[in-house]
Parts: structure tokens; C-alpha cells; sequence
């Protein structure tokens, strides 16, 4: 039975409103449908609008920065950027051979960041969740499993990999990015129930597949400024030729950059939530989960 203040988040999400390009979808349904009725002979007009909305809406859901599926943060806040302040995030950790070292080096920049972590990962290697939390970074969703496919999961599917990453985290993360950074245009509702915000980034090094350093730096620096979100990995990531994690490569070198630049690398929650939010937690990952548990969609 949920509690008082989880019931007060289920409550606000009823509020939630669906995204333009989902408002234009179903309001199209429903004009396929009377159109259908009112000439049955041109099914295959209504056939081919409706596949054409389809594939838009796919097309849409493979495009990262899209806002088409609801608020997307692609870069921060003015007062953040005001700040000289850049997020750098880290995608599919823990990884035991990478995040250690990973926050080793951020430890020595006095810099802090957000791992977007996959909740078996967490689930297998608790310690690293612990000693990301204590050394003063953000641990966020970037669901259970992982799956390549979870741009065109239904609502059943979605909701189960962000419950059961919220549950595996261990405390309430406050963002979301989708594997890959595709998301379903039912993915939306499910974060506002959760209150997780969405979030892309700005720039990526694509560190993930490529082992070379000095290419990974270029994309991640040319055009750098203040409010950027930074993309890298510290689990599923590339190593160069040597054998090295080519993140642990490009961080020792972006941190350098930055504070050449005077810009800050910082944790979204740095710079995205205010004092209160930051300090107040164990609610998202309770409502969350009660409403996996109620709902049959988890079943």
C-alpha cells in the first residue's frame, strides 16, 4: 500500500498531457476511423495513413535530441550555463575494470558527474553503486536490461525496465536516458509517473565504438561551451590499441580542457535541480515501483 506522498506523485502524473506528436497521432486514429466508417471503400487510404504515421513516429523515436515524445533535455539550464557548468554523464556502468578509475579521475578535477547505470549491472555490483553515491556523484536510470529494441517496446515492457532499474539502483534516481537514446512514444507517461526526467546530451565522443582517443576528444571539444551534456561510457566502452579503456584516455584529457576553458564538469543534479530537490530522496524509486506492483501492465 503506498504511502501518503506516493499517492501525491500518482496524482500529479494524472496531469501529465501527451506529447504534440502523440496528440497528432491519435487524432488521426480517430479520423482514420470515422473516415473508415463513412466510405469503407477506401480502406486503403486509410491503410496507407496510418503506416505513414507509423513510420514517422519510429522515425521519431530514433532520433535522440527529438522533442517530439516530450521534454528532452539536450542541454542545461541557463542558470547552469550561467555557471560555466558542463554535465558530463556515463552511460551502461558499473563495470568494475572501468568505473573505479573512472571516478579516480574525477576525484582528482574535483568534478562530479551522473552515471546512467543499467539496473542488472547495479544489481550485480552493489559496491560500485555505493561508492559512486559516496563519493558525491549521481546514479541514474538507463533501465534494467538494456535491451537493443527498446525503442519499439509497448507500455508493458517499458514500464518493467524502468521499475526494475529503479528497484535495482537502490535509492531514486531523478533521470532517465533510454538505451541507445531511442525511446518509444509510450516511454513518456511512464517517466512522469516516476518523475524522472528525460535527457540526451548535447555532444557525444561515441567512445562506445571507437577505440581512438584523439577522435573521441574531437567531438567531444569542438564546439564545447557551457551548458553542454557530455555523453561517455563506463561500461560497454571501446579500448584502444594498447588495451586501455579509451575512456579513462579522453576523461584525463577533457577535464584538462575544461579547466583550461574554465568550464566546470558537473552531475545533472548539480546543475539542473535546486538545493531542495537535491537533498530530498527515496521518493521517485517508491512511487515507481508501487505502480509496477499495482498495475497489471507489470504483470
Amino acid at each position: 500500500m503506498s504511502d501518503p506522498g506516493n499517492q501525491s506523485r500518482l496524482r500529479s502524473a494524472e496531469a501529465w498531457l501527451p506529447s504534440p506528436a502523440v496528440g497528432v497521432s491519435f487524432g488521426l486514429h480517430i479520423a482514420c476511423l470515422l473516415a473508415f466508417i463513412a466510405a469503407p471503400g477506401r480502406w486503403v487510404w486509410v491503410l496507407v495513413l496510418l503506416a505513414a504515421d507509423h513510420i514517422l513516429l519510429a522515425a521519431f523515436g530514433l532520433w535522440p535530441r527529438s522533442p517530439l515524445f516530450g521534454p528532452n533535455l539536450v542541454r542545461l539550464p541557463a542558470a547552469g550555463t550561467s555557471r560555466g557548468e558542463v554535465a558530463l554523464t556515463f552511460d551502461d556502468g558499473p563495470d568494475p575494470a572501468v568505473t573505479p578509475y573512472v571516478l579516480d579521475l574525477l576525484d582528482r578535477h574535483g568534478a562530479t558527474a551522473s552515471f546512467f547505470c543499467i539496473g542488472r549491472r547495479a544489481a550485480a555490483h552493489p559496491e560500485l553503486i555505493a561508492d559512486i553515491l559516496r563519493r558525491g556523484h549521481d546514479v541514474e536510470n538507463h533501465s534494467h536490461r538494456h535491451p537493443r529494441a527498446f525503442a519499439f517496446h509497448g507500455p508493458r515492457a517499458l514500464l518493467r525496465e524502468v521499475a526494475d532499474a529503479q528497484r535495482a539502483l537502490g535509492h531514486a534516481p531523478r533521470f532517465f536516458r533510454a538505451p541507445m537514446g531511442m525511446r518509444s512514444p509510450f516511454l513518456h507517461p511512464i517517466l512522469a509517473r516516476a518523475t524522472l526526467r528525460y535527457v540526451s546530451w548535447t555532444r557525444r565522443g561515441y567512445d562506445g565504438i571507437s577505440g581512438d582517443a584523439d577522435a573521441v576528444l574531437r567531438r567531444l571539444a569542438n564546439g564545447l561551451a557551457a551548458g553542454d551534456i557530455l555523453l561517455l561510457h563506463d561500461g560497454s566502452c571501446a579500448r584502444t590499441v594498447s588495451g586501455e579503456p579509451v575512456v579513462l584516455v579522453v576523461l584525463a584529457a577533457l577535464l584538462r580542457l575544461l579547466a583550461a576553458r574554465g568550464l566546470r564538469g558537473v552531475s545533472l543534479s548539480m546543475a539542473v535541480l535546486g538545493e531542495a530537490d537535491r537533498l530530498t530522496d527515496g521518493t521517485g524509486a517508491t512511487a515507481i515501483a508501487a505502480g509496477a506492483a499495482a498495475s497489471p501492465a507489470a504483470a
